[in-house]
């Protein structure tokens, strides 16, 4: 689906899922150039999805390989977006074919990679580099009471932390997926902490297996409840669970979000040994 604006034709897809009814919906307008902050931030505001993806090819490249790219929520700009990274990187490839791309962000540069696997594009984004930090008793204790959950109710296999790959996420892993599927929390609240401790979302997340993850991700201060799927925090969540010794230094992680949400996505993380960037796959398509 396209939407014109007076200054931008602003297009629709959905990332980590090839079925436009699954994933996570973002805007993308593929040249930005003639738009001001204002005009961008109204327009992620009427579309009203988590993010949308704003594109301005950089000076003196040739090839339209290149990228300066915005993202606003429709709240705000945010330094980073996954989701609408993916999505805008398979509407370029759609046009141009698949291939490598360079995303600066405001976060950093990001490369992405865009491949045809039997007919379905896919891309990957190659993530900033991470970190960890600790969580201070008092704001954990602030978090759990805004979500409605108990101490008890974590998986003490792993200790909260805020994970870093371009935004800061709070991860918290539930330790049963009925517990992750009961999400009621107060919004207020929660955004209020949030903004407190400069978060971009809560990554909720339960451990089927070894390398199996059911995800989630609270996003109050974007102005949406529910973030159907999120890929900077797949970033910051592969980092977490390699930092913390979770995952071996080579591994493939599957996370599975929007579930809950009636919009299941697939998240395809990668660990690389001696390379400390994350990288997170995923399909898309065009919504319409």
């Amino acid at each position: 689906m396209t939407t014109n604006t007076p200054n931008a034709e602003v297009l629709r897809y959905t990332a980590f899922s090839s079925d436009p009814e699954g994933g996570n919906p973002a805007g993308v307008v593929l040249d930005a150039t003639a738009l001001d902050d204002g005009d961008m931030l109204a327009i992620a505001a009427d579309l009203g999805y988590s993010e949308s993806a704003f594109l301005i090819p950089s000076a003196g490249q040739s090839g339209g390989t290149a990228y300066d790219i915005r993202y606003f929520s429709p709240k705000a700009e945010v330094p980073f977006c996954g989701h609408a990274t993916v999505a805008a990187a398979i509407a370029l490839a759609e046009r141009t074919g698949p291939g490598e791309l360079v995303f600066t962000t405001r976060a950093g540069v990001v490369p992405v990679e865009v491949t045809d696997e039997g007919g379905t594009l896919r891309a990957t984004l190659t993530s900033v580099e991470p970190h960890l930090v600790d969580v201070a008793d008092e704001d954990l204790d602030e978090a759990l009471a805004a979500l409605g959950w108990d101490r008890n109710e974590l998986d003490p296999a792993f200790p909260p932390r805020v994970a870093f790959a371009g935004n800061r996420h709070l991860v918290l892993a539930a330790a049963t997926r009925a517990r992750l599927a009961d999400l009621d929390y107060d919004f207020a609240r929660l955004e209020a902490l949030m903004h407190r401790l400069d978060l971009t979302t809560v990554q909720l997340v339960w451990r089927e297996s070894a390398d199996v993850f059911h995800v989630r991700d609270p996003f109050p201060v974007g102005g949406v409840v529910e973030d159907p799927a999120t890929g900077a925090a797949a970033a910051a969540f592969g980092a977490y669970v390699r930092e913390l010794g979770l995952a071996p230094k080579d591994a493939v992680l599957t996370l599975h979000q929007g579930e809950d949400l009636g919009r299941p996505g697939v998240l395809t993380v990668t660990l690389r040994a001696g390379d400390p960037r994350v990288r997170v796959s995923g399909a898309g398509t065009r919504i319409g």
